[in-house]
């Protein structure tokens, strides 16, 4: 099974992009596109080929169903948890150290 990945493009530089999705970064080819592509625009990104231009509203639904199906908002929920609690217990031997 092959799985395209809804990104959004926030660099352009003559056939090269740079995207963004889940707040990771990478460089993909605009070669394949069959429309221009702009800086803003969402794309089905596969095998480092942007090869589909799709809405903003589409891209959203498939992200959040890409993610459930997936399990990552459990892993990304529990980690968030995680850095918050180790933080805190961080402050707190800092603090102790102080004291």
């Amino acid at each position: 099974m092959c799985v395209g990945v809804p990104s959004k493009i926030i660099k352009i530089e003559d056939s090269m992009a740079i995207i963004e999705v889940l707040g990771a970064q990478r460089e993909v080819s605009l070669l394949l596109l069959d429309e221009p592509a702009e800086i803003g625009d969402y794309v089905i990104v596969h095998a480092g080929f942007a090869i589909k231009k799709i809405q903003e509203e589409d891209a959203h639904e498939n992200l959040r169903l890409m993610k459930k199906m997936f399990g990552v908002e459990d892993e990304v929920t529990q980690d968030v948890s995680q850095t918050k609690k180790r933080s805190k217990k961080t402050r707190t031997r800092k603090e102790e150290a102080r004291g």
